[in-house]
């Protein structure tokens, strides 16, 4: 198994990543039915976002807690979607990657479920 150490990893993570994610019975309606979601363009940012988290590169421009808001408001995402966002996340990392930025991928990851589920459901609170 290798390191985590480039864009490249980070495109294979990703890709193999979203394979699991569009069939997964669970969370993978999101990104087929609610937002039919564009993987050309949607892939590319998501190289970013993770390149910026674990390398700094600031590569990524967005807002990714603004951008579920309106997807949250047209189904709801609840904690069992992002456990499950999360549980695919850490298989595909440990099925093609070991080492520090492994880890960190993983600890970052459970801070953005986690932070993310919560926001959502007290948005769905307002």
């Amino acid at each position: 198994m290798k390191s985590l150490e480039s864009r490249e990893d980070i495109e294979v993570l990703v890709n193999s990543f979203y394979d699991k994610v569009v069939q997964d019975e669970t969370i993978g309606f999101f990104f087929k039915d609610v937002m039919n979601v564009d993987f050309k363009k949607h892939l590319p940012k998501m190289y970013s976002f993770w390149e910026t988290i674990l390398f700094g590169q600031m590569s990524y421009k967005g807002n990714p807690m603004a951008i579920h808001f309106p997807i949250n408001q047209l189904e709801a995402m609840k904690k069992k979607h992002f456990e499950k966002w999360l549980e695919l996340w850490k298989q595909t990392i440990e099925e093609n990657f070991t080492g520090e930025n492994a880890s960190m991928a993983i600890t970052k990851s459970e801070n953005i479920a986690n932070l993310m589920a919560y926001k959502m459901e007290m948005a769905r609170k307002l």
